[in-house]
């Protein structure tokens, strides 16, 4: 028999009214206190879908709220789940404490950011839970070992599978919620589906999440809303413009710094990851409100370069594309020689930018980074594999799509004089 230990409860049920979940509930002082500290709260200050802003122009949402609707879901997951007694009460707190921190580790914007400095925001979210921050000291509070059992979940290593398949899994809280949550601020219908539904026919079967044959279609929905999502919202060819330009930026300021550039504005914040030498304490203190300040300042810097890509990025002034073919690859090193004739640096402003994502993941023994499989449970109670049953499903599964584009400025190549050889060169390569 498990011994279930006592978590204080506030007095009074806290509420954050949500415009996807109507309500995200909070009755627990520990989850409270969790969402006051500063790591936490920071999580306001850093955008959900990075420079997706440029594309849908409501997609400012944050993580901070992402985070909240995460745990929402994993709280009524689990309250549908005792009502059915297939759930351990001992790991209710583990897993909503999870669920609520999941991302609290992501720097300003996330992935460009990672992209150019190699930081892992799982591995930043570990540390806060385990390093010298206000939430590890909330943790510890709950006895030894509560903080590293939440890592563990983060990291995936937590032995009770089920509470990792809850937040990481190919059907989690994580990815209902971020699908319905974009599609809402983005305004597109793609990425919704019926939620309700997916937690009827949820089921936990030992140590693992598996759905009822009879909400199969649901299942399906929801497969196919995140694989529309992801070719018409997050990998949308303007928003990876964005990308782009900055990822460029943070390359050239740390080129810059390293090679003693004087800046009128110096990125004092910016210096430990510009050295390779930045902590925790350093980590946290950056947040989308920062790296805009220097782009906002970095306008009037000396170098052209670094201030024609911030004002490029201010005021949305973003590359052009076109579809980076088996010809224009044969052809790349002619086109880097048309740029350095006309004056272009080829290395900030030609930039390959390749997409790819798989809709459903079957898991194959050996095959490194494949996720679970989402299982059925039958009628007569075995269990199978959903593209064994689904034949939308088994006509993507493992399909992977990739879209690689060439980025560059048109406007730069348009200025050119006519009787330029390098412009002529360009457009003759890029077929404009």
């Amino acid at each position: 028999m498990n011994l279930v230990r006592s978590f204080e409860k506030l007095n009074e049920e806290k509420v954050f009214k949500d415009p996807v979940h109507r309500y995200v509930h909070v009755r627990d002082r520990l989850i409270w206190d969790l969402i006051g500290t500063s790591e936490f709260q920071r999580l306001r200050r850093i955008r959900q879908l990075g420079t997706t802003f440029f594309t849908f122009h409501g997609a400012e949402h944050s993580r901070f709220g992402h985070s909240l609707g995460v745990y929402e879901i994993a709280r009524r997951i689990i309250e549908i789940f005792k009502y059915r007694n297939h759930w351990d009460d001992s790991e209710t707190m583990v897993t909503l404490c999870a669920a609520l921190l999941h991302d609290v580790g992501h720097g300003p914007f996330s992935h460009s950011f990672e992209k150019v400095f190699g930081t892992d925001h799982e591995k930043y979210t570990q540390e806060i839970i385990l390093g010298d921050t206000e939430i590890h000291r909330l943790l510890d509070m709950q006895g030894s070992g509560f903080a590293e059992k939440v890592a563990d979940v983060i990291g995936k290593t937590y032995p009770n599978r089920l509470v990792v398949s809850l937040i990481s899994s190919q059907i989690d809280a994580d990815r209902m919620d971020y699908l319905l949550r974009d599609a809402y601020f983005t305004g597109v219908s793609y990425g919704h589906f019926d939620l309700e539904r997916i937690w009827r026919v949820m089921r936990s079967h030992g140590d693992q999440i598996v759905f009822k044959l009879s909400g199969m279609h649901a299942v399906e929905d929801y497969i196919m809303s995140r694989y529309q999502m992801y070719w018409q919202v997050y990998f949308h060819p303007v928003t990876r413009s964005a990308e782009v330009i900055l990822t460029q930026i943070l390359h050239r300021a740390k080129r810059l710094y390293q090679e003693g550039f004087h800046f009128k504005y110096t990125p004092v914040p910016l210096i430990k990851i510009f050295e390779g030498t930045m902590v925790l304490r350093d980590y946290l203190k950056l947040d989308e409100s920062v790296i805009m300040y220097f782009f906002q300042a970095w306008q009037e810097e000396n170098d052209a370069i670094l201030s024609d890509l911030c004002r490029r990025f201010m005021n949305r002034r973003l590359f052009k594309y076109v579809e980076f073919t088996p010809e224009l690859l044969s052809a790349k090193n002619d086109l880097i020689e048309a740029f350095s004739a006309a004056g272009i640096d080829s290395e900030y402003y030609l930039q390959v930018d390749s997409s790819s994502n798989s809709p459903y993941d079957l898991y194959r023994p050996g095959k490194e980074g494949a996720s679970q499989p989402i299982r059925l449970l039958m009628p007569d109670g075995r269990l199978h594999e959903l593209s064994r049953e689904s034949d939308v499903v088994g006509s993507i599964t493992g399909m992977r799509r990739t879209d690689v584009k060439l980025y560059y400025p048109k406007d730069r190549v348009v200025e050119l004089p006519d009787h330029s050889s390098a412009k002529k060169k360009i457009k003759e390569i890029l077929g404009i």
